[in-house]
């Protein structure tokens, strides 16, 4: 059996990717098995500290979602309360509230960590 390194570089990391391919139907408890999670487990590190993911900006997640929805802006109004506090909120004048956080996830679909960040 080869041995099992850490994860440095591009090169090694696709070297992973393909093993982790060839494995991905191993049976359970079998060596192969572990190894798949050992690879992927050191997969998901390399990932994480090469390709991190920032946060997405909860306004723009808002607008995002009326976009995709075909909304405008009075439609938010049953979120946020008045059409102004709409436009503040979106034009970043105004933080988003405890309540209109808990609006827009119970009835637009976007999730509460996002809508903390």
């Amino acid at each position: 059996m080869e041995a099992i390194r850490p994860i440095k570089t591009e090169e090694q990391y696709r070297e992973a990717l393909k093993k982790i391919d060839s494995l991905i139907n191993a049976e359970p408890n079998t060596a192969e098995f572990e190894l798949l999670e050992v690879l992927s487990i050191l997969a998901d590190d390399y990932e994480n500290k090469h390709y991190a993911i920032e946060p997405l900006d909860p306004i723009e997640a808002i607008k995002y979602e009326m976009k995709e929805q075909g909304l405008k802006q009075k439609d938010l109004v049953q979120y946020f309360g008045s059409k102004e506090m709409v436009s503040q909120v979106l034009n970043k004048k105004r933080p988003l509230t405890l309540k209109m956080i808990k609006n827009l996830y119970q009835n637009f679909g976007i999730s509460a960590d996002i809508l903390l960040a």
